[in-house]
């Protein structure tokens, strides 16, 4: 009887370690959460190798170490391993082993790794790699045999098995994770694709998901209280060949049991109150278990969008080609009429045909070169050399030409003094500002001023033109700077700006100077202010803008009416002032070159000169600095620029007087006279030899 109770009894012993594996292993793999995972597969390995400490510490992806995590220590203990400062190298040493370790005097190995301290509170240690599929996972640790002797190739099988179970776990988990993150991209990515995705279902027919596209196509056409599935009972489909077929007649379930696959065909989108889209429409059916079509997925693409810009294009070309077309014809009745009535022409009506020919070509040029540009925009390839450069002269060039164009509109500028200078290709930016001079003249009524204004915003200049004209709707405000007209407005805005082209070349322009345009309206009949920035230069060794003051002294005098030296590179002001000093009885000297000062002031000894406070290259108050002869004679400053900052700074460098552009003929006039009586009262003995050698103006 011994013998069988004996075996009975060693049958019991083998069987209750081998139900504790099987259980252990099964909460291991009742879990997806990893540390779930180790904590039971770190208690589980400690009952069954009889240890008092186990850990486990996983890498991630790129084989960093991960948090341990352990079993049998008190937290404090815990703490004070993790503070371990040996952790790091003797956890590198067991990675590069080929295999397991065991150790009964665990502490003297450490120390032979030069470790000054023991990472374990036990002699006895078996530490066995987690690995899974050759990739590595991490290391498991057991320490501190219960009896006191060395761990034993049992205790080694039994932690094998326990790392080979928690390496896969983390393979799992990694992969699990994985194919989760894949399919949240992949359903992210569908819904919000620019094209409508639907899934049916190829038994019911029904569908099974939209994505956003997809309800946005389906709420246009579905009835309003009624479900989208509705639809599908209404719905009829016209094929680019003209076939039209209802799903009605031919049940979704019949259309999608095929296995057909449907590229790129268009179909118009139809129910009975009329209301249609035009869309391309790709299907692909799914194939499940069996090789049969399990579900089908329809992609749909509404053309409105394609359909709009192709109107849009059609809608530039004519625009363009309107804007060309009357030019053209200018040029070429003008020169058909010098062809066939020269004879009969007045050389004045002569002159005119020639100048309209050449205004009308100069006009062809600037439109061919704004679609050129246009072009160079669009394709990446417009380039710019900023330079630096100073902001009021490029305003001034820019208001100059703009009104030596003929335009009708005043234009005030208002620049602060001290404003730095900017980086900028002056002849791109002076493009710039009179596109937007002329948007605003096209959109405003002429007895209204365009004020253009700048400040200093951090490392940019912001300069601003403002209109006081029809102004924008707030959605109108984003399709401003766009070549073709907006959507819904009947193409208005490319016909109030000639081609369409002025502020979407604007637009390009100053973001290749690394600054941004935006347009500002408070709404309709309200006016609107285009904003646009560019980087400020470096202002060290810039020209200082400020001049000393020096008082006025008298001029010589001179025979017949006095002469008035009058400097502006505006040749619309330049004739406006001439006109109204030889009213006024003077005699005017103009030039538009600053060179010619000094020349003028020794052969015609002026009596008073009349200066551009901004000339192309020169600043009017400087001037008065460098030119001494100029600084004994009253000087009266005319500029667009109206800071009261600026007119004192012209006073103060000894000015008369200083006028405001646009000004009237009587005003200049009275101001002149004015001038040339503060220069006589001081010497009365000098007025009375002006009123005997003065001859009457005439």
């Amino acid at each position: 009887m011994t013998q069988p109770d004996d075996a009975g009894q060693e049958c019991v012993a083998l069987r209750e370690p081998a139900a504790t594996l099987s259980a252990a292993i099964l909460r291991i793999n009742a879990s997806l959460d990893l540390d779930t995972v180790f904590g039971e597969a770190v208690a589980g390995a400690c009952v069954l190798a009889g240890a008092r400490y186990g850990a486990i510490v996983a890498v991630d992806e790129v084989g960093a170490p991960q948090a341990p995590v352990f079993s049998g220590l008190a937290p404090e203990e815990e703490r004070e391993q993790l503070a371990w400062p040996g952790n790091a190298q003797l956890f590198e040493h067991l990675r590069a082993l080929p295999g397991p370790l065991r150790s009964a005097d665990f502490p003297a190995c450490v120390r032979d790794l030069g470790i000054d301290a023991p990472w374990t509170v036990s002699e006895t240690f078996l530490g066995m790699p987690m690995r899974h599929r050759g990739a590595e996972f991490g290391h498991f640790f057991l320490a501190g045999k219960a009896d006191g002797e060395a761990f034993t190739d049992g205790d080694e099988e039994v932690l094998e098995l326990f790392a080979s179970q928690a390496a896969s776990a983390i393979a799992n988990a990694r992969t699990l994770h994985s194919e989760r993150r894949a399919r949240a991209d992949l359903e992210a990515l569908v819904e919000t694709s620019p094209v409508g995705v639907v899934v049916f279902d190829a038994k019911s027919g029904r569908p099974v998901s939209f994505n956003r596209e997809m309800r946005r196509i389906v709420e246009s056409l579905r009835m309003p209280g009624h479900p989208p599935e509705q639809l599908l009972e209404v719905l009829s489909f016209r094929r680019a060949d003209g076939r039209v077929f209802s799903l009605s007649e031919v049940p979704v379930a019949q259309l999608l049991s095929g296995r057909e696959t449907l590229r790129a065909e268009e179909m118009t989108l139809s129910v009975p109150d009329g209301r249609r889209v035009r869309t391309l429409i790709n299907a692909k059916p799914i194939l499940s278990e069996g090789d049969a079509v399990g579900s089908m997925v329809v992609t749909v693409q509404d053309l409105a969008p394609l359909d709009e810009i192709e109107r849009l294009r059609t809608e530039f070309l004519g625009l363009v080609s309107h804007e060309l077309r009357e030019p053209l014809a200018a040029i070429k009745g003008s020169a058909a009429t010098l062809l066939e009535e020269a004879p009969t022409l007045d050389p004045a009506e002569m002159r005119e045909f020639h100048r309209l020919i050449g205004e009308q070509a100069d006009h062809m040029r600037g439109l061919i070169g704004d679609l050129l540009d246009a072009g160079r925009i669009e394709a990446g390839t417009l380039s710019v050399s900023p330079e630096p450069s100073d902001a009021a002269g490029l305003v001034e060039r820019a208001r100059a030409t703009f009104q030596g164009g003929g335009a009708r509109h005043g234009v005030v500028v208002d620049l602060p003094s001290d404003l730095p200078q900017v980086m900028a290709d002056r002849r791109r930016v002076v493009q710039v500002l009179n596109n937007l001079l002329s948007n605003a003249a096209r959109n405003a009524p002429e007895s209204t001023e365009i004020r253009v204004s700048a400040v200093r915003e951090d490392d940019h200049v912001s300069i601003s033109v403002a209109d006081e004209g029809r102004g924008l709707a707030p959605e109108r405000v984003a399709h401003l700077f766009r070549k073709h007209a907006a959507p819904g407005d009947g193409g208005r805005e490319g016909r109030a700006s000639g081609h369409g082209l002025g502020l979407a070349i604007c637009k390009g322009l100053v973001e290749a100077h690394g600054g941004r345009i935006r347009a500002e309206s408070a709404g309709p009949g309200l006016g609107t202010t285009v904003v646009f920035t560019l980087p400020a230069a470096d202002e060290a060794g810039g020209k200082a803008r400020g001049a000393s003051r020096r008082p006025s002294r008298q001029s010589g005098e001179g025979s017949g009416p006095a002469r008035i030296l009058v400097v502006d590179d505006d040749p619309r002001t330049l004739r406006l002032v001439r006109d109204a000093l030889s009213s006024g009885g003077y005699a005017p000297v103009v030039t538009g070159d600053p060179g010619e000062i000094k020349r003028i002031l020794r052969v015609e000894r002026p009596a008073l000169v009349v200066l551009d406070l901004a000339l192309p290259g020169a600043d009017g108050v400087e001037l008065m600095t460098e030119i001494p002869e100029l600084a004994d004679l009253p000087v009266i400053f005319v500029s667009a620029y109206g800071r009261d900052e600026t007119v004192a700074r012209a006073l103060d460098a000894g000015a008369a007087d200083y006028v405001v552009k646009p000004f009237s003929p009587a005003e200049l006039t009275a101001r002149v006279r004015a001038a040339l009586r503060r220069r006589e009262r001081p010497a009365p003995f000098v007025r009375k030899r002006l009123k005997h050698d003065v001859t009457p103006a005439p």
